[in-house]
Order: C-alpha cells, then structure tokens, then sequence
C-alpha cells in the first residue's frame, strides 16, 4: 500500500482527526461568511464599482468561484502536511 494512502498510527490519529476537523471547520465558516457576506450585502456592494463593473456582479461572476477554488487549494495543501506528518511520525517509530 503506498505510503500517501495508509492511515495514521493509532497514537496519532486523534491529533489527526483534531487537525483535520479544526481546518475543515475553519474552511466551512470562510465559505459560508463569503457567500453569505455577498449574498446580504449585494445592495450594498452594488454601489461599489470594480473595473467598471458593479462589486456584487462581479463577485457572483468570478469572484466567488476563486474562493471556492482557493478554499479547496488550501485545504489541499494542509491536508497534505498534516498527512506527511501523521506518517512521518509513524515511520520513526518502525
């Protein structure tokens, strides 16, 4: 079995699962506050004007879906350290 897909050991997987469900709490209420944020505010941020473009259209365009695509990136590359550091742990100890 290679090594990226093998569980952690078991002294270990408690602080996994901590750090694992801490960062996907943190990235659920980033994604929620950014959606809600525009989808409360869209009057507000229809005055505001980006490249001639009103923010609210803007953001419902583009802009939320490169913070969608940065909160999966970034959950990506944590997931991958902590998952580097659960076997790291692991492998000393064989």
């Amino acid at each position: 079995m290679e090594q990226g897909y093998s569980s952690p050991a078991a002294g270990d997987a408690g602080n996994h699962w901590s750090k694992t469900r801490r960062m996907t709490a943190v990235l659920l209420a980033v994604w929620f506050l950014a959606t809600f944020f525009v989808i409360f505010f869209a009057r507000e941020l229809d005055r505001v004007h980006l490249f001639g473009w009103p923010v609210s259209f803007y953001m419902a365009a583009q802009g939320m879906m490169l913070i969608y695509l940065a909160i999966v990136v970034i959950y990506m590359r944590r997931m991958k350290r902590i998952e580097q550091q659960a076997h790291g742990e692991q492998g000393h100890g064989e």
